[in-house]
């Protein structure tokens, strides 16, 4: 196994799952490692508990695929953990740049996508609509209120880590939907870099719990849909990928309501149409940065699954 590509592969994913309307599981599937990734989350099961429980370690090492997925969470954690103030800030400045970047890169990962269709049935092509669909109102749906219980973090950890391992479904995004995307995925974060644990981890540790339940449990479902129904999976995972363009259409005002609390907040977004002017040309050359980045990514993923 390459370590440094899975690595970077984790980064990646760890870089897109920061960003609202981004998926990490569409980097994850864009270069080649998907399925992979499901079925070692999947493998943690009563085998691996029973390898545990009679010390057989490398047998456990080996079920788990605990190298590979060692390396791409570790790629994951260093990106959350060092991107989250730079995203704050390039969101806070240049939010338009950001989004036409990462616009670029979902643009350019839907035919990578669309081509693992081996045949376009009828359920594939209603799997593409109805993928399509979903995503497109997703982007339309009011925002919720910050909540720190401990019981709607742990939801928030379940939904998040399902949306995050569904490609084309941003679980920033959800958490944007659901009112804690500031408090978990920029301050929890930025405290924990700046080694302020005690505020960090009363956040992130009832997400874990939640975000460990849910991978578990999508992990058997997703595995069991690809070896089932593979082409409509795929198509309908299309559809979602497509559908997220609408989320992260980089020319959008926000819609912005004050609380109780006495605080600000974006409940929405209101999408227009852009001038024609430099800033417009720069944030198309920056679209197409982010579109070579993806075939690069796409280009050197089935490199190497040739070799």
């Amino acid at each position: 196994m390459n370590y440094l590509s899975t690595f970077l592969k984790g980064f990646a994913m760890g870089a897109a799952n920061v960003i609202p309307g981004v998926s990490g599981g569409t980097i994850a599937f864009v270069t080649g490692i998907y399925e992979r990734l499901i079925n070692s989350i999947k493998s943690f099961d009563g085998v691996a508990l029973k390898l545990l429980l009679g010390r057989k370690f490398s047998d456990l090492i080996k079920h788990i695929d605990a190298g590979f997925l060692a390396t791409l969470t570790f790629g994951v954690l260093v990106a959350l953990l060092t991107l989250a103030r730079v995203l704050d800030y390039g969101f806070t400045h240049h939010p338009i740049l950001i989004s036409a970047l990462f616009f670029g890169l979902i643009a350019a990962s839907i035919w990578s996508i669309f081509k693992m269709v081996k045949h376009w049935s009828s359920g594939a092509v209603f799997g593409l609509v109805i993928g399509c669909a979903i995503a497109v109102s997703m982007a339309f749906l009011p925002q919720a209120q910050q909540n720190e219980s401990i019981f709607y973090l742990m939801i928030c950890g379940v939904v998040a880590m399902c949306s995050m391992i569904i490609p084309g479904v941003s679980g920033s995004f959800v958490l944007i939907l659901m009112g804690n995307y500031n408090l978990i995925m920029v301050d929890s974060l930025k405290n924990l870099g700046d080694m302020n644990f005690k505020e960090s981890l009363t956040i992130l540790i009832p997400v874990g719990i939640g975000a460990v339940a849910g991978m578990a449990a999508l992990s058997r479902l997703l595995s069991w849909l690809f070896s089932k129904f593979h082409d409509v999976a795929v198509a309908t995972i299309t559809g979602f990928v497509a559908g997220s363009l609408v989320t992260i259409w980089p020319w959008k005002n926000d819609i912005k309501a004050i609380f109780a609390n006495g605080k600000e907040k974006t409940t929405g977004y209101e999408r227009y149409l852009p001038e024609i002017d430099t800033n417009f040309w720069i944030a198309i050359a920056v679209m197409l940065i982010g579109a070579a980045v993806m075939i690069g990514v796409e280009f050197l993923g089935r490199d190497k699954s040739k070799t």
